[in-house]
C-alpha cells in the first residue's frame, strides 16, 4: 500500500523495542510515517518497521547511537534522504539502564555512559531537529517529546541514582529549550513513565521489578507501553497545540 504525501513524519529514538515499539506501532495506526533509530537488534527494528507498512505507512530504521554526534547527524540525513521532506515529530525516547548498585559501587565510565545517552543524546537529537523544524530556518514547527521517568522525582535510591539524575537533566532540558522555541513554531514536553513492563527492567538485573513494586503504585499495577505511547503522541499532535514545557506522568499516580 502506499502512504499518502502529506503523511506527518516522526522521528522516535530507541524504538526497536518496548515504549519506543510501541510509539512506533500506535504513531502508523494514527497516520504518522515512521523512523526509529536503533543500537543493537536488527531483527527487532526490521519488525517495528514491518508492523508500521503493514498499516500502509512509510517506515525507516537507521542503526545509531544517540550518544555520538556523528551518528546522530548520519540519522537525521536518512531520514531527510529517505522521506524528501521535513521532520514533524522527534521523540527522543533511547535511554540505558545499568545494573542496580548504590552510588558507592557506580564507576566512572557507567556515569558517562548513562549520561551520554540519557541526557546528552536528546540534546544532540533536538539540535538536529530544531535546525530542521524552526520557523528562525525556515522550517514549518513541529513537536519534541522527552521520555523521562518517574525516578527523575523519585531518586531511584538504591538503585539508579545515576538514571534518575540523568532523566533529571533532561527535564530541565525540556524545560529550558521549550521556552527558547515556543515562539518558533516547536513544542517541547516530556512525559514521565513510572513503572512499565519493558525489557529493560532486565538491564538494571531484576526482570521481575514491576511485579516486586507494584504495590506501592495506587493504581495497584504497573503500565503497559502502550499506555505511555499514547501520552507520548498525544503531546506530538494537534490536540496539544497550547502545550509546552509540560510534563506528563503516566505513573499510575506514583
Amino acid at each position: 500500500m502506499n502512504a499518502l504525501p502529506n503523511a506527518p513524519l516522526i522521528l522516535i529514538t530507541g524504538a526497536s523495542r518496548s515504549i519506543g515499539a510501541a510509539t512506533a506501532r500506535l504513531a502508523a495506526r494514527q497516520g504518522y510515517d515512521v523512523a526509529i533509530s536503533y543500537v543493537a537488534s536488527d531483527s527487532a527494528a526490521q519488525a517495528v518497521v514491518a508492523d508500521v507498512e503493514s498499516l500502509g505507512r512509510r517506515a525507516l530504521a537507521v542503526r545509531a547511537d544517540s550518544a555520538d554526534p556523528q551518528q546522530v547527524a548520519a540519522l537525521f540525513e536518512a531520514v531527510d534522504r529517505a522521506f524528501g521532506r521535513s521532520l514533524d515529530v522527534l521523540v527522543n525516547n533511547a535511554a540505558v539502564l545499568a545494573r542496580q548498585s548504590r552510588l558507592e559501587g557506580l564507576d566512572f565510565a557507567r556515569l558517562q555512559r548513562v549520561f551520554a545517552v540519557n541526557a546528552i543524546g536528546p540534546m544532540l537529537c533536538a539540535q538536529q531537529a530544531v535546525w530542521r523544524m524552526s520557523h528562525r530556518h525556515q522550517g514549518r514547527g513541529g513537536a519534541i517529546v522527552n521520555v523521562s521517568s518517574a525516578s527523575a522525582r523519585l531518586g531511584s535510591p538504591h538503585e539508579y541514582v545515576d538514571y534518575a539524575a540523568s532523566k533529571g537533566a533532561l527535564e530541565t532540558f525540556t524545560t529550558g529549550l521549550a521556552r527558547e522555541v515556543a515562539r518558533e513554531g516547536i513544542r517541547v514536553n516530556c512525559v514521565r513513565p513510572g513503572h512499565i513492563y519493558t525489557d529493560m527492567h532486565a538491564s538494571g538485573g531484576e526482570p521481575g521489578r514491576v511485579d516486586r513494586v507494584k504495590d506501592t503504585i495506587p493504581m495497584g499495577r504497573g503500565g503497559q507501553p502502550e499506555e505511555v505511547a499514547r501520552a507520548i503522541l498525544w503531546l506530538a499532535g494537534a490536540e496539544a497545540s497550547f502545550v509546552t514545557g509540560t510534563f506528563l506522568d503516566a505513573t499510575g499516580g506514583k
